[in-house]
């Protein structure tokens, strides 16, 4: 049996930011997150957990505002078997729920496979700020120079679905 459950930071159901900080710094090295020359400590926000029976094989980290739900993390344990499909779906649900306007996401300009499912799962390309990462590195020094496909990480994409 599969569920997708919402988590509040330092809820009652043990599944508290330390443990949500422990996920992601398996999956990402650290809590912290810098988008658009903004840290933040992910751990501290709210999350939809994929569960498979009793283990967790996805999460999604996430803000709220009144007008526009920002997927902050996606993290798929299993990939390639619909878990950040599910997940996605499910943040869709929440955001449409409190009344957003739109969902949206920013990733790095070398993070091809990212931009690629976010595409393909009907969000458009909303904005590119150019050298944004470049800046970031004041905030977070240990983000990489160089990414994925050995592409220079530099910029951040901001991709948006209008809800």
């Amino acid at each position: 049996m599969t569920s997708i459950v919402r988590v509040l930071p330092d809820a009652a159901d043990g599944m508290t930011s330390e443990w949500l900080a422990e996920r992601l710094r398996e999956a990402w090295g650290s809590t912290e997150i810098v988008i658009r020359g903004r840290l933040r400590d992910a751990s501290k926000l709210p999350a939809l957990v994929y569960r498979d029976e009793q283990e967790v094989v996805g999460l999604v980290t996430y803000e709220l505002t009144p007008e526009a739900c920002e997927l902050v993390t996606i993290d798929a344990f299993r990939p390639h078997a619909g878990v950040g499909s599910a997940l996605l779906d499910a943040l869709e649900e929440e955001a449409r729920a409190h009344g957003c306007a739109r969902l949206w996401v920013i990733t790095t300009n070398d993070n091809l496979d990212a931009l690629r499912f976010y595409q393909r799962r009907g969000l458009r390309l909303a904005a590119v700020y150019p050298g944004a990462v470049d800046a970031g590195r004041r905030l977070k020094p240990a983000i990489p120079r160089i990414g994925n496909y050995g592409i220079p990480i530099r910029d951040e994409l901001e991709l948006e679905l209008l809800l």
